[in-house]
Protein backbone atom coordinates (compact mmCIF):
# COMPACT_ATOMS: atom_id res chain seq x y z
CA UNK A 1 0.00 0.00 0.00
CA UNK A 2 1.30 3.41 -1.09
CA UNK A 3 1.89 6.23 2.24
CA UNK A 4 -0.08 9.42 0.81
CA UNK A 5 2.14 12.13 0.66
CA UNK A 6 1.94 15.00 4.08
CA UNK A 7 0.24 17.86 3.24
CA UNK A 8 2.25 20.99 4.47
CA UNK A 9 0.38 24.55 4.37
CA UNK A 10 3.06 27.38 3.80
CA UNK A 11 1.80 30.98 4.19
CA UNK A 12 4.31 33.75 3.46
CA UNK A 13 3.19 37.11 1.63
CA UNK A 14 6.86 36.94 0.31
CA UNK A 15 6.42 34.64 -2.93
CA UNK A 16 9.90 33.40 -2.95
CA UNK A 17 9.49 32.59 0.43
CA UNK A 18 6.62 29.94 -0.60
CA UNK A 19 8.55 28.60 -3.38
CA UNK A 20 11.68 28.07 -1.35
CA UNK A 21 9.64 26.36 1.12
CA UNK A 22 8.14 24.70 -1.61
CA UNK A 23 10.77 23.38 -3.36
CA UNK A 24 12.50 22.13 -0.13
CA UNK A 25 9.32 19.86 0.87
CA UNK A 26 8.74 18.38 -2.03
CA UNK A 27 12.32 17.92 -2.42
CA UNK A 28 11.59 15.53 0.49
CA UNK A 29 8.72 14.00 -1.07
CA UNK A 30 5.79 16.60 1.25
CA UNK A 31 2.63 17.65 -1.17
CA UNK A 32 3.04 21.63 -0.75
CA UNK A 33 0.25 24.02 -0.52
CA UNK A 34 1.13 27.46 -0.71
CA UNK A 35 -1.00 30.86 0.78
CA UNK A 36 0.09 34.73 0.95
CA UNK A 37 -2.07 35.74 3.69
CA UNK A 38 -3.82 33.85 6.40
CA UNK A 39 -7.37 34.90 5.65
CA UNK A 40 -6.97 33.12 2.28
CA UNK A 41 -5.58 29.47 4.05
CA UNK A 42 -8.29 29.27 6.42
CA UNK A 43 -10.54 29.96 3.82
CA UNK A 44 -9.15 27.40 1.73
CA UNK A 45 -10.13 23.98 3.60
CA UNK A 46 -5.98 22.68 3.88
CA UNK A 47 -6.67 23.58 7.87
CA UNK A 48 -8.67 20.05 7.77
CA UNK A 49 -6.29 18.34 5.53
CA UNK A 50 -2.72 19.45 6.15
CA UNK A 51 -0.12 17.91 8.87
CA UNK A 52 1.75 21.24 9.79
CA UNK A 53 1.96 24.75 8.68
CA UNK A 54 4.61 26.95 7.97
CA UNK A 55 3.78 30.52 8.64
CA UNK A 56 5.90 33.72 8.62
CA UNK A 57 4.83 35.99 12.01
CA UNK A 58 4.22 39.42 10.09
CA UNK A 59 1.70 39.04 7.20
CA UNK A 60 -0.64 41.70 5.74
CA UNK A 61 -4.08 41.27 7.20
CA UNK A 62 -4.53 38.68 10.17
CA UNK A 63 -1.34 38.37 11.89
CA UNK A 64 0.49 35.15 11.72
CA UNK A 65 0.22 34.56 16.02
CA UNK A 66 -3.39 35.35 15.41
CA UNK A 67 -3.40 32.80 12.60
CA UNK A 68 -1.38 30.29 15.31
CA UNK A 69 -4.52 31.10 17.80
CA UNK A 70 -7.04 30.52 15.42
CA UNK A 71 -5.08 27.08 13.95
CA UNK A 72 -5.30 26.04 17.87
CA UNK A 73 -9.00 26.77 17.94
CA UNK A 74 -10.01 23.84 15.34
CA UNK A 75 -6.70 21.62 15.68
CA UNK A 76 -5.23 22.28 18.69
CA UNK A 77 -2.36 19.67 18.36
CA UNK A 78 -0.83 21.18 14.52
CA UNK A 79 2.36 22.30 14.81
CA UNK A 80 2.91 25.13 13.56
CA UNK A 81 6.49 27.01 12.51
CA UNK A 82 7.11 30.12 12.45
CA UNK A 83 9.38 31.41 9.94
CA UNK A 84 10.11 35.17 10.58
CA UNK A 85 12.76 38.17 9.27
CA UNK A 86 11.93 40.12 12.27
CA UNK A 87 13.31 38.24 15.70
CA UNK A 88 11.70 39.37 18.61
CA UNK A 89 12.59 37.99 21.55
CA UNK A 90 9.15 38.89 22.69
CA UNK A 91 7.46 37.34 19.82
CA UNK A 92 9.40 34.55 19.87
CA UNK A 93 8.52 33.42 23.51
CA UNK A 94 4.96 34.16 22.78
CA UNK A 95 4.73 31.80 19.71
CA UNK A 96 6.78 29.35 21.52
CA UNK A 97 4.67 29.38 24.33
CA UNK A 98 1.38 29.43 22.64
CA UNK A 99 2.60 25.74 20.85
CA UNK A 100 5.13 26.81 17.82
CA UNK A 101 7.42 24.02 17.63
CA UNK A 102 10.14 26.33 16.34
CA UNK A 103 10.64 29.83 15.06
CA UNK A 104 12.85 30.33 12.74
CA UNK A 105 14.97 33.32 10.97
CA UNK A 106 14.80 34.01 7.33
CA UNK A 107 16.92 33.18 5.45
CA UNK A 108 15.98 29.71 6.92
CA UNK A 109 18.34 26.92 6.87
CA UNK A 110 16.52 24.16 5.08
CA UNK A 111 17.70 21.18 6.81
CA UNK A 112 16.82 22.79 9.91
CA UNK A 113 13.02 23.68 8.77
CA UNK A 114 13.04 19.60 7.23
CA UNK A 115 13.95 18.24 10.65
CA UNK A 116 10.77 20.26 12.57
CA UNK A 117 8.40 18.97 9.07
CA UNK A 118 9.93 15.40 9.72
CA UNK A 119 9.04 15.40 13.66
CA UNK A 120 5.69 16.61 12.94
CA UNK A 121 5.22 14.36 10.09
CA UNK A 122 6.09 11.13 12.89
CA UNK A 123 3.47 12.90 15.50
CA UNK A 124 0.74 12.93 13.51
Amino acid sequence: MVQPKHLVAAVDDDRRVRQSIQSVLESAGYDAALFGSAEEFLESGVLARAMCVIADVRLPGLHGLELQRRIRQHRAQMPVIFITAHDDDDTRRRALREGAIDFMVKPFDAAQLLEHVEHAAKNV
